[in-house]
């Protein structure tokens, strides 16, 4: 300091984070206003940018009327340069944040608007975010006066222990880029593994992936498991898929009316459950001469894996409503049980089997 501080300095530098403050003020209605207009688009990466910026220009402008004020004051050239580098640094790790949101947000934005993409896996919004943070953080070092070289050549050399002391999550974490990237399973399929879990897909992060069951319970499955082991997606390549039902009739039916009564039902199941695939064309096939019975199959078209069950449901109902109507017999089998107690037989008939139809 070559003088003494005088009350023009202090009146100075007051009004120099006066200004500023008033700037970070002013800079965040209008990034509000900016941001009610972005809202309004169909593109998701305005709101991204608008909303990352709230942060990053309120700060620069608090940080501009700190130099300011600190340039109007006679500070010596060494507490001039801390003041410098302290408020660089925390500008750059404000920008670092904030470009940090940027391009998460925009990478999430993006495998939402393609439909080979993840849209709610975390795992890619993740890696995006820890670079730029990784980056962002060398360089604060390097403008503190910090040499990064030997940071990096540490880490480097201690990768390789790291490495292989989480063997697991690494393994985990490429399974899931893996999966991703070949676009096998995404968030929103249903998939059944051969162990036995099924479910929806809620999220692929950088470790497991989170699969909803039909009872909204979460099932949680590690990605190298997920891509070691053999898998049906219900979702792809299309998430209509074709269901069958089994069904029979009695021999004395005429099975040229069994088809077309058997096809209306289906046809108006179609139209009128919510689930179903309007279009679909009605499929029977007889395939069985049974016990008691001619045995058929009926495909059904759903929307969805989870459909099946509702859709099931109102056929059954439909098709026996519609068979007691017209007449047509649905047999249950029936057994005649002979046991002979010396000379004398005992004759038990008609023990019926639980299963109809």
């Amino acid at each position: 300091m070559d003088r003494a501080l005088t009350l023009h300095d202090w009146t100075v530098a007051g009004i120099a984070v006066f200004c500023g403050l008033a700037a970070a003020l002013l800079s965040r209605t209008t990034l509000r206003w900016l941001g009610e207009r972005a809202s309004r688009t169909r593109w998701g990466g305005d709101d991204v940018i608008v909303d990352a910026a709230r942060a990053l220009v309120p700060c620069a402008a608090v940080a501009g009327g700190i130099a300011a004020a600190a340039a109007a004051l006679p500070l010596t050239p060494r507490t001039g340069r801390t003041v410098t580098l302290v408020l660089s640094a925390l500008l750059i790790l404000a920008a670092t944040v904030t470009a940090a949101r940027i391009v998460a947000g925009l990478v999430k934005s993006l495998a939402q608007s393609r439909s080979g993409v993840a849209g709610s896996a975390t795992i890619f919004v993740n890696i995006s975010r820890v670079v730029v943070l990784a980056i962002g953080c060398l360089v604060v070092l390097q403008t503190l006066g910090v040499s990064i070289a030997p940071l990096l050549t540490a880490l480097g050399v201690g990768g390789l222990a790291v490495a292989l002391a989480l063997q697991d999550t690494l393994a985990n974490l490429f399974a899931g880029v893996h999966i991703l990237a070949a676009k096998t399973v995404q968030p929103g399929d249903y998939i059944e593994l051969t162990s036995g879990e099924e479910g929806y897909v809620v999220d692929i992060n950088w470790r497991n992936t989170s699969v909803r069951n039909l009872s909204n319970n979460l099932v949680i499955i590690p990605n190298a498991k997920l891509a070691g082991t053999n898998m049906t997606n219900y979702s792809r390549p299309e998430q209509e898929l074709s269901i069958m039902v089994q069904a029979g009739v009695g021999y004395d039916a005429d099975l040229d009316r069994v088809e077309q009564v058997t096809v209306e039902v289906v046809d108006e199941v179609m139209k009128d459950i919510t689930g179903a695939v309007p279009d679909h064309e009605a499929a029977i096939r007889f395939h069985t001469f049974g016990d008691s019975r001619i045995g058929f199959t009926v495909i059904l078209g759903v929307g969805e894996f989870s459909d099946q069950y509702r859709i099931k449901h109102e056929f059954i109902k439909r098709l026996h409503r519609r068979y007691r109507a017209e007449g047509i017999p649905v047999p249950a089998p029936t057994r005649t049980v002979t046991v002979r107690q010396g000379e004398l037989p005992v004759v038990i008939p008609h023990q019926r089997d639980a299963a109809a139809g």
